[in-house]
C-alpha cells in the first residue's frame, strides 16, 4: 500500500480500527518529521499524527476520530500546525464496515497551507487594490458634486464645466476599472465571448492613435502598412488590447511612442501591431511577470490588470504576444492577430 501512497502529492496517514497506523506515506513522514514511513506503521495515531492547533490541542483530541455519532464519516477541513510550527490542512474519511457501526479505518490527508496562504494574500491584494483604486476617483466625484451643490451660484459656467468635466473622467474611470474586473473574471474562468468580424487593424490603430494624442503630451506615431488584410477579430476588444498597450508604452516609457501595423514577417497569416517606446525598456525577468494580475511598477499608476488583460484577449483571438527590446533602446510589445481567410463558394 505504501509503494501506491507515495504516489500521492499530499501527506496520507491510515488508522486500523484499532487507532494504529496501517501505512504512512513519506510525504506525511516527511512533515510529521518523526522518521521513516516504515517505523511508524503500528505506532498509536495520536502518537503519529503530531498536530496541534494555537491552543495546543492535539488532532486526535479535538477530533475524536473513534468517537461522537455513529453516522459521521469525516471531518472537514481544518487547519493545523506541524511539530516545526509549519501550518497544514488536514481532512479525514472515516471508514465504517456497516452503517452507523463502528469506525473501521480513518485516513488522514495532510496538505501544505502555503497554497491556502497564497491565495489568501491573492485575495487581500485584490481588496487593496480595488480600495486604492475606487477610492480616489470616487473622491473626487463627490467633492466636485458636493461643491456644485453647495456654491452653484457662485461658480462660473467655465468653473462648473471643468468641475462637470473631471468628475465625468473619474466616473470613467470608475466604469473602466469595473470592465477589467469582469474581463478577469470571464478570462479566469473560460467564459469571455468574442463577436469577430472582418476587422481593419490599421483603422483601429489609427482610433486608438486619435484618442490617445488629445489626453497626453508624448508624442506617438502611427505607420500602417498599405493594403493590409482584415483580421478575423472582436473591434471592441481589439481597441482594448491596443488602448492597453499603448497607455502603458506612455505611461512607462519615455520619448516617443511608436505604432507599427503590418504583416508579421515571422508568419504571415498574422498581422502585427507593434508599439515601441525610447525608455529603460523591461528587464528579461519582468517580461512574463508584466501580464500577472495586479503586477504595477514604479509610479505610473494603474490597476496592474491591463497586461494580464491584453494576454488574455490576444491569445482567445489565437494570437501571440511578445515582449523585447526596441532596437536603438526601449521597449518593444509585438501582439499578432490571425488574418481573414476567404470564405469558400
Amino acid at each position: 500500500m505504501n509503494d501506491t501512497l507515495d504516489l500521492l502529492p499530499d501527506g496520507v496517514v491510515v488508522a486500523g480500527a484499532d487507532g494504529r497506523v496501517r501505512a504512512v506515506n513519506a510525504v506525511a513522514a516527511g512533515m510529521l518529521g518523526l522518521g521513516p514511513a516504515p517505523e511508524l506503521v503500528g505506532r498509536p495515531l495520536g502518537e503519529v499524527l503530531a498536530l496541534t492547533d494555537h491552543d495546543a490541542r492535539s488532532w486526535t483530541d479535538a477530533n475524536a476520530p473513534y468517537g461522537g455519532l455513529s453516522t459521521r464519516t469525516g471531518v472537514p477541513e481544518q487547519s493545523w500546525l506541524l511539530p516545526d510550527g509549519t501550518e497544514v490542512l488536514v481532512t479525514a474519511r472515516l471508514h465504517r464496515a456497516e452503517r452507523n457501526g463502528p469506525v473501521s479505518a480513518v485516513a488522514v490527508d495532510l496538505r501544505s497551507g502555503r497554497g491556502r496562504a497564497r491565495l489568501d494574500r491573492d485575495r487581500s491584494d485584490l481588496v487593496a487594490t480595488l480600495a486604492h483604486e475606487l477610492r480616489s476617483p470616487l473622491t473626487g466625484v463627490k467633492g466636485f458634486v458636493q461643491a456644485l451643490l453647495v456654491r452653484w451660484d457662485k461658480l462660473s459656467d467655465d468653473q462648473k464645466r471643468l468641475m462637470l468635466t473631471t468628475a465625468s473622467a473619474d466616473a470613467d474611470r470608475l466604469s473602466r476599472l469595473i470592465t477589467e474586473l469582469l474581463d478577469v473574471a470571464r478570462i479566469d474562468t473560460g467564459r469571455l465571448q468574442l463577436h469577430r468580424r472582418p476587422t481593419d487593424l490599421g483603422r483601429k490603430a489609427a482610433s486608438v492613435h486619435q484618442s490617445m494624442t488629445v489626453v497626453t503630451s508624448t508624442p506617438i506615431e502611427l505607420e500602417v502598412e498599405p493594403d493590409l488584410p482584415s483580421v478575423d477579430a472582436d473591434p471592441d476588444k481589439v481597441m482594448q488590447v491596443l488602448t492597453n498597450i499603448v497607455e502603458n508604452a506612455v505611461r512607462h516609457g519615455s520619448g516617443t511612442v511608436r505604432v507599427r501595423v503590418g504583416l508579421w514577417r515571422e508568419d504571415l497569416d498574422q498581422v502585427a501591431v507593434t508599439v515601441t517606446d525610447e525608455g529603460a525598456g523591461i528587464a528579461p525577468e519582468l517580461r512574463q511577470r508584466i501580464f500577472t494580475k495586479f503586477w504595477t511598477e514604479g509610479t505610473g499608476g494603474g490597476s496592474g490588470l491591463g497586461l494580464y488583460i491584453v494576454r488574455g484577449l490576444v491569445r482567445a483571438h489565437g494570437g501571440t504576444i511578445v515582449v523585447d527590446d526596441r532596437p536603438g533602446g526601449g521597449a518593444r510589445i509585438v501582439t499578432t492577430w490571425p488574418r481573414m481567410r476567404a470564405v469558400a463558394p
